[in-house]
């Protein structure tokens, strides 16, 4: 199994919002994490991804990713695999991207992180083929804000596709786009995620849209998974 936790989140102060999640993700498996806002979806997220100590958060139990529990890891060996091993998509792409630089230059700078060279070009190219981008120069010299909102998002989808990740952790990545443009890019993940077996957990308050590419879902309600 690529990922198993079993855990739960306490934020000073506050209600317990997450108690004794149990989730697993196999290597290249499709899964839906469900649940309405406030359900403590992205919670779960953050804590795979080891950033919810930087929220004031203390995850209790364990999160195995390759069989090593990520809880256990130092922040170095972290950075290590956010991006390379662990990617993750958020909500907002015009949010997520930063506005002052061009996109050649985020999608360069995302490739430095974990590797060296210009390879980012070849890279870049065939992610954005596959996510219906154009390739040419012009449209790499452009800012964030002169990208539609679908077009911004297949940018973030293709920048975590850049180093072929075991596991994309896409929350709410579709839920700013419009209906049409939101079944393209679920269909586009999916399609790519299979052809790199790149296994996804899926967060999203949308069942159907979960359904149509997911393998399973699992429901999250209260902090509590009601459904696997």
């Amino acid at each position: 199994m690529l990922l198993e936790l079993a855990i739960s989140v306490r934020y000073p102060g506050k209600a317990h919002p997450i108690r004794d999640v149990k989730l697993a993700v196999g290597d290249g498996e499709i899964v839906g994490l469900a649940g309405e806002s406030g359900s403590g979806k992205s919670t779960v997220a953050l804590a795979i991804m080891g950033l919810s100590r930087f929220r004031g958060a203390s995850v209790e139990g364990e999160i195995l990713f390759r069989g090593r529990n990520l809880l256990e890891a130092r922040e170095r060996d972290l950075r290590r695999i956010r991006g390379r091993e662990i990617a993750l998509v958020l909500q907002s792409p015009l949010a997520s991207l930063n506005p002052a630089l061009r996109i050649g230059t985020q999608i360069a700078e995302t490739w430095k992180a974990h590797e060296r060279g210009d390879g980012w070009r070849a890279r870049a190219a065939e992610l954005f083929e596959r996510m219906r981008l154009p390739r040419d120069g012009e449209f790499l010299r452009k800012y964030p804000r002169q990208l539609s909102v679908g077009q911004a998002q297949r940018v973030l989808i293709a920048m975590a596709l850049l180093h072929k990740p075991a596991l994309l952790i896409a929350d709410e990545a579709t839920s700013s786009l419009d209906v049409i443009t939101q079944a393209e890019i679920l269909g586009l993940i999916g399609e790519v995620c299979r052809d790199l077996n790149t296994a996804v957990l899926f967060i999203s308050h949308d069942l159907p849209a979960l359904a149509s590419v997911c393998h399973r879902i699992a429901v999250l309600a209260d902090g509590v998974i009601v459904e696997n």
